[in-house]
């Protein structure tokens, strides 16, 4: 089988990012160029390792056999260039994701922890939604994720072997409302209140959940904002512009002009903070980034 490292990392890029356009993009490649690295990695390896959708592209079961091994080869390749230019890290990395909320709730007291315990340890972080964290776990761009869950919290994905997940807490789903307005001093809403709400959401995709809007509402949302970045929705809420959903657990980072409220008269919307990796004995380092997340929530 010849393959080349530029083939590997194209095949680990469409894992990740779910399609050839995307991957083109994060490689600096034209479209047509990643399309012929996946050719030739199909006729190198005699099989498909692509399944072509309308909404993108999955690897196929021996595709994601591939794609175990190219993180391998890939680290290995890494580590003999390292060897060979005499930049031989001091610091063990560990590459984690976070959900978008994350990184202001679970980051800043998690990375404080690692410090003190464990100053040899560096981490890196990338954001991102649930499903492209998983994807990105898979195609081994991250060593670690901290994903959201939703019930019956069902496995993260359907492929095989399924992912490690340890459970790090549940947080209850709440309103962000502005302090003055229509919800002024109040600690509960009902739900039917909320089915004529100005609503900032984050955008999504086929693949990932309407974010910013509570769950189950009749009718289609009323959404004025669409943002992604929390310091924007939360902004926006505190200017009285809107409501959006957050987690209970993110009100010691609240502008002011924004309050929590408890929405009644629905079933208690729970999401769950798990950590994530690949199936296997994790190196030291990811046990103590894991464990350092789970002690701080």
């Amino acid at each position: 089988m010849d393959i080349s490292s530029t083939g590997l990392r194209v095949l680990q890029q469409i894992a990740e990012s779910g399609s050839f356009t995307a991957a083109a993009a994060r490689l600096g490649y034209t479209q047509s160029a990643v399309s012929r690295q996946a050719v030739s990695l199909e006729r190198s390896a005699g099989t498909t390792l692509f399944d072509r959708r309308p909404d993108g592209v999955r690897l196929t079961p021996a595709g994601l056999t591939l794609l175990r091994h190219a993180r391998t080869i890939l680290d290995c390749l890494a580590a003999a260039e390292s060897d060979l230019t005499g930049t031989v890290p001091r610091t063990e990395v560990v590459r984690l994701g976070l959900f978008l909320s994350a990184g202001a709730i679970i980051l800043p007291a998690a990375l404080t922890r690692l410090t003190a315990t464990d100053p040899q340890i560096t981490v890196t972080t990338t954001e991102g939604t649930t499903p492209t964290l998983i994807r990105a776990l898979r195609a081994g761009s991250i060593d670690l994720a901290v994903l959201t869950s939703r019930p019956p919290h069902r496995p993260l994905d359907s492929e095989s072997p399924r992912l490690h997940v340890e459970t790090a807490v549940d947080t209850e789903l709440v309103l962000a409302t502005p302090s003055t307005g229509k919800f002024a001093g109040r600690t509960t809403v009902h739900v039917d209140e909320l089915v004529d709400a100005a609503w900032i959401a984050t955008p999504s995709s086929n693949s990932e959940p309407l974010l910013g809007v509570w769950p189950g509402l009749p009718g289609r949302p009323h959404i004025v904002h669409r943002a992604r970045d929390w310091l924007t929705k939360l902004q926006l809420v505190a200017s009285g512009f809107g409501v959006t959903t957050v987690p209970s657990g993110l009100s010691p980072v609240l502008p002011p002009g924004v309050s929590l409220v408890h929405v009644e008269g629905a079933p208690p919307e729970v999401r769950r903070v798990l950590v994530a990796r690949l199936p296997g004995r994790p190196t030291p380092a990811i046990t103590a980034v894991t464990r350092a997340i789970t002690s701080t929530v």
